[in-house]
């Protein structure tokens, strides 16, 4: 039987990012100099093949320190924790690497710049995500104020009104988050935004290949987790761009194939802790139901490496 001919866009970039690649070298690495098993706080990064794959080394992935043996080093995740973590894990002389993404880390550190300098933080992001978690950690309660929406700005209620600064989770939508600061800026006309915007440059980047990628597709997947936000805001570019079939599949078994009857052409991308592994395994489900072209769409090329702390490259 003749397979239906399919032209399939592969987005660029896709996939890791060098802050995901950072935190997964400093598991295997920390298994490598220590062995298992290596204690992990959260998921290091948002995706159940890369967890499941660092769990079948001796990775043991626990919520909270309290979780953890006081003998076994541990991990905290790329997405940041608050401050009181670490301060937690000294206090009892608990040997701990931070994988924070350093660009997650930059956010961390223009928060107590401004706050130093008394202004109140207005941050952008989701609520219980670890990364808005970690960020609204670094400072006092009170100190940084929570929106999620241009309608959360209407609401905000600042201590003072003419000393504030905004700050923003790196994984978010651009355009949604270009919203919400000019709401905030027409509000609060005193407030101060960061030297260079915090939404980090992989995020930026797929978004863009997504959006260069929409106009000539039926359909489009994204693979990541469902609690992936840089792969769930690239399911949304989709819809906004005009992609009439936008949806997120963790991997190829996920795949509705009955709602892509007749579809000629697709776009496939992934988000940011999703391996190019994943990426293949979907092309291949696609080639066993249609005739295949692989064409690629690529927006920028990245060569940004974030090197891993200096603990794990002495010797042990």
């Amino acid at each position: 039987m003749t397979k239906p001919p399919l032209t399939l866009y592969l987005a660029a970039p896709r996939g890791f990012c060098a802050g995901v690649d950072r935190a997964i070298k400093i598991v295997e690495m920390a298994l490598q100099k220590w062995g298992a098993p290596v204690y992990v706080r959260h998921e290091i990064v948002h995706n159940k093949f890369v967890v499941d794959g660092l769990r079948d080394k001796g990775a043991v992935f626990v919520e909270e320190l309290d979780d953890c043996p006081p003998d076994r080093p541990v991990i905290f995740s790329a997405h940041g924790v608050p401050k009181a973590v670490p301060a937690e894990a000294e206090r009892r002389e608990m040997v701990y690497v931070d994988a924070t993404c350093p660009l997650v880390s930059k956010v961390h550190i223009e928060a107590e710049r401004h706050n130093a300098n008394g202004l109140q933080m207005v941050m952008i992001g989701h609520a219980g995500h670890p990364e808005t978690l970690g960020t609204m950690g670094q400072l006092p309660d009170g100190e940084v104020l929570l929106v999620e929406t241009v309608e959360d700005v209407a609401s905000v209620t600042p201590r003072d009104p003419t000393k504030l600064a905004f700050i923003t989770q790196t994984t978010l939508s651009v355009d949604d988050t270009a919203e919400i600061v000019a709401a905030l800026q027409t509000r609060f006309p005193a407030i101060v935004g960061p030297h260079k915007e915090d939404i980090c440059y992989a995020t930026t980047n797929r978004q863009e290949a997504v959006k260069a990628v929409a106009p000539k597709i039926d359909a489009l997947l994204v693979i990541g987790a469902p609690n992936s936000s840089n792969s769930k805001r690239l399911v949304e570019v989709g819809q906004n761009a005009g992609c009439r079939y936008s949806q997120l599949v963790q991997r190829a078994d996920d795949i509705d194939w009955r709602a892509l009857e007749g579809i000629r052409t697709l776009g496939l991308t992934a988000g940011a802790s999703a391996p190019e592994l994943l990426v293949n395994e979907v092309i291949d489900a696609f080639r066993d139901h249609f005739d295949v072209t692989v064409e690629l769409v690529e927006t920028a090329q990245e060569r940004v490496e974030f090197k891993v702390p200096r603990v794990l490259r002495e010797p042990a």
